[in-house]
């Protein structure tokens, strides 16, 4: 391991990694020296960031997984293991944040939000937590949100199940402590990708970055050393962390 290689011979799972955050997150992981599995509902885009992430040097595998669904969880870990031999990081980026007011929020929208993005966290955590232990040193970071910390206009959906991975964070990094896995959370503002550009309004997009202290939306590469850091041996003491990454969003 190197200094400019601190994942070195390291596997890394990312959800969600065929797009935005998650590409971001997969080749920052491969750059640092991981052997990326890229998982992704979609499977065209996981596989073009394996494409990227072996264009680097590094060992890839496309895995084609709904994370709501815990079958095909077990078989995305399974893969992981089998394909690139082991499993040292779980990085749990899968999300969706469709936009609607509580008064005409449909029960759907809502299950499906927690399904998503609060039971995918456990699902995945949980399937992962065998091959975490193995490795001797595991890491799961859980892509959380600043809207799970201070709550957001027309997206209570979303909000609520970010501050339940914040709690499911702090509680599993109890759990595991003593299996020798470290389990933290990122809590992002909001981050210019497709996604947010598809469900934001331009005027939504520009009265948050008004109560940004930085003056900018973030991007998925202000995510991406904070990730490698805590996947990383630097990052050994830390455990049941939230690290807000949001230009000074939540400072007030």
């Amino acid at each position: 391991m190197s200094r400019d290689k601190p994942l070195e011979g390291k596997i890394a799972l990312v959800t969600g990694g065929g797009q935005g955050i998650g590409r971001a997150l997969s080749l920052a992981l491969a750059q640092a020296g991981a052997n990326i599995a890229v998982a992704d509902i979609l499977f065209p885009p996981a596989q073009q960031v394996a494409a990227e992430i072996e264009a680097v040097g590094r060992k890839a595998l496309a895995v084609q997984a709904d994370v709501s669904q815990g079958d095909s969880v077990r078989a995305m870990v399974t893969a992981c293991v089998e394909g690139l031999g082991g499993l040292d990081i779980l990085v749990n980026n899968a999300g969706i944040f469709p936009v609607a007011v509580v008064a005409t929020m449909s029960e759907a929208d809502w299950d499906r939000v927690m399904a998503v993005n609060l039971k995918g966290v456990f699902l995945c955590c949980q399937a992962a937590l065998a091959p975490l232990r193995r490795s001797g040193a595991g890491r799961i970071i859980n892509l959380a949100s600043v809207s799970g910390l201070v709550g957001a206009v027309g997206m209570a959906h979303y909000a609520a199940s970010k501050a339940g991975v914040v709690g499911f964070t702090k509680s599993l990094a109890r759990e595991v402590a003593s299996m020798g896995i470290t389990v933290n959370a990122i809590a992002p503002g909001i981050i210019l990708t497709e996604q947010a550009q598809h469900n934001f309004p331009e005027y939504a997009l520009k009265a948050y970055t008004n109560q940004v202290p930085l003056g900018r939306l973030g991007t998925p590469e202000d995510l991406t050393e904070m990730v490698v850091f805590l996947a990383s041996p630097a990052a050994a003491y830390i455990t049941g962390q939230v690290y807000a990454i949001d230009g000074g969003y939540t400072m007030q």
